[in-house]
């Protein structure tokens, strides 16, 4: 996205080849990056960026209005934004019931707003959620610094002190193998797992608490695109003559000429282009400025394992906030199913025991267990989605597509199975629930026929999914992400070729990183950068 939005707007602003002689090389095999639209079960599915996140003022939701992409006769991910309401329910085929569900739901909601700097909202119960976010922040910040507070640290804080003031209410009482407290837990556990897919931080005390009120949220409506993210990559192409993206060119090295270097690409005695491309076919290339916008974690790769990417080597303070910030994993695992009762499967939220308790299931893996929901990706779809972050994602990639099959089988099994009862708050026992869609769809008869995943961790052009603001690092780091090469110093006499290395892509926003509008956002910051740099240059 951030680098096809540089070359589509580098391109149009001029026009022609008087000012650049542009070239995009892609080192893989298709356009699009993370950005991935798929077919599988006869619908369109995505591989990696799913959402428009608000409409309001979105560049991308403006992109998909033009060209006509949000509306398709053919069925798509989330067509109908999931708008089924979740059924809940415990590890046992326990129904949770929402008088039990709802103040956990209420209570993480209000605290990852207090969070984010949002307004928390007034409940109908007896609970200031405001006096419990500030009481939360005051625990977790007593013994440290508010900058290494995490977000993890500071929900679990919240959760406590929300059981501090329900004491107060109520007596806990007990349900079967489980206690009115482990049930909470779970329900809070799983929206954490859920918190984890949104921000790709494996596990929430690795992410920074102060940064997460600087991260902003488009308004209005997050939908899907019904004709594919990647209409918006080809929209975005299409403007481009042909031969000037060039697929499969994978860059190695990268040399540069930083301040007080002597240049290294002299012909005749004369410098040449200050950048040289070396490709893994052997082959090279001159540039005058090339925008980086690989992934944060091949930046980090590159770094750690010494490969050389950059020769020389980039300086000490664009390396140390690519290995401060946060790079995480996140994967999507879809799965067709076939119902030999033709019921419809439920939007399904999965609540988990602790992995230490007595009462779990031994056959459901360690790896499920950190994944929250099952979920028609539309009404009455036949394909579920399931999503996973941090080591089960990574874990996910390396099981072969049998072994999923039955632990996916095996949970479906396990939650849908009969007989089928609800948990009521009120109730001291565990009773009998209603006939409902739940009960009905008879978990095992639901046979999972095929399975479809993402493997963003281990694909070598990415090593991962989106970038997180971690303990450690703060939004600085983001910024400084952004900075071009090299950096100008008023005390060298001698001043290098400059704005040689540009960087662009989700890892470079302050407030809009890890999403497709962000990127597209650096990709145009970076292609005016080059547009006033030369403005300047001719007056």
């Amino acid at each position: 996205m951030a680098g096809l939005t540089a070359a589509n707007k580098l391109y149009t602003a001029t026009g022609s080849k008087e000012l650049f002689e542009l070239c995009v090389v892609e080192g893989g095999t298709r356009i699009g990056g993370r950005i991935n639209t798929y077919e599988f079960g006869g619908d369109l599915i995505e591989m990696g960026a799913t959402w428009i996140h608000g409409i309001g003022g979105s560049p991308v939701h403006q992109i998909a209005q033009e060209i006509h992409a949000l509306e398709s006769e053919q069925p798509w991910e989330c067509m109908d934004a999931c708008s089924d309401e979740p059924t809940t329910v415990a590890e046992g085929g326990y129904e949770l019931n929402p008088s039990i569900v709802e103040p956990v739901t209420t209570l993480f909601k209000n605290l990852m707003d207090s969070a984010q700097g949002k307004q928390v909202e007034d409940s109908e119960e007896k609970i200031d959620y405001s006096r419990l976010a500030a009481k939360a922040l005051k625990i977790s910040t007593s013994n440290g610094s508010q900058q290494k507070l995490s977000v993890g640290s500071f929900l679990r804080q919240g959760l406590d002190a929300y059981w501090v003031s329900k004491r107060e209410q109520e007596e806990f009482k007990e349900y079967g193998n489980w206690s009115r407290m482990l049930l909470e837990e779970a329900v809070f556990a799983m929206h954490e797992n859920t918190q984890r897919t949104y921000t790709s931080a494996g596990d929430l005390s690795t992410l920074d608490y102060s940064a997460e009120s600087e991260y902003r949220m488009f308004p209005g409506e997050e939908i899907t695109i019904a004709k594919g993210y990647s209409s918006i990559i080809e929209s975005l192409a299409s403007v481009l003559p042909p031969g000037l993206v060039q697929l499969g060119r994978k860059v190695t090295r990268i040399e540069w000429q930083p301040e007080g270097h002597e240049p290294s690409n002299v012909v005749n005695g004369h410098a040449t282009r200050p950048v040289k491309l070396h490709f893994s076919d052997g082959s090279n290339m001159l540039a005058d400025h090339v925008i980086v916008t690989v992934s944060l974690g091949v930046l980090k790769a590159g770094i750690r394992e010494d490969s050389g990417m950059f020769n020389p080597p980039l300086p000490s303070f664009k390396s140390e906030a690519i290995l401060r910030l946060g790079y995480g994993v996140v994967n999507k695992l879809f799965m067709q199913v076939k119902d030999n009762d033709s019921n419809k499967f439920p939007s399904l939220q999965m609540v988990f025991h602790r992995p230490d308790s007595e009462f779990r299931h031994k056959k459901i893996p360690w790896w499920m267990r950190r994944t929250a929901t099952l979920c028609p990706i539309y009404s009455n779809s036949t394909v579920l989605l399931s999503w996973f972050a941090g080591k089960e994602a990574l874990e996910l990639e390396l099981l072969e597509d049998d072994q999923i099959i039955t632990a996916v089988s095996t949970t479906i099994s396990i939650f849908l199975r009969q007989p089928h009862k609800q948990v009521n708050s009120n109730s001291h026992e565990l009773c009998n629930g209603n006939v409902n869609s739940v009960e009905k769809s008879h978990g095992s008869k639901v046979k999972v026929t095929k399975i479809l995943k993402s493997q963003w961790g281990t694909d070598p052009l990415f090593l991962g999914s989106y970038s997180y603001v971690a303990v450690g690092s703060s939004g600085d780091d983001l910024d400084t992400m952004a900075e071009p090469l090299p950096k100008l110093t008023s005390s060298v006499p001698v001043a290098s070729p400059p704005l040689q290395i540009l960087f662009a892509g989700e890892a470079t926003h302050r407030t809009h990183y890890s999403t497709t509008h962000g990127a597209y956002f650096s990709g145009l910051r970076e292609a005016n950068r080059l547009l006033h740099h030369y403005q300047r240059v001719g007056a």
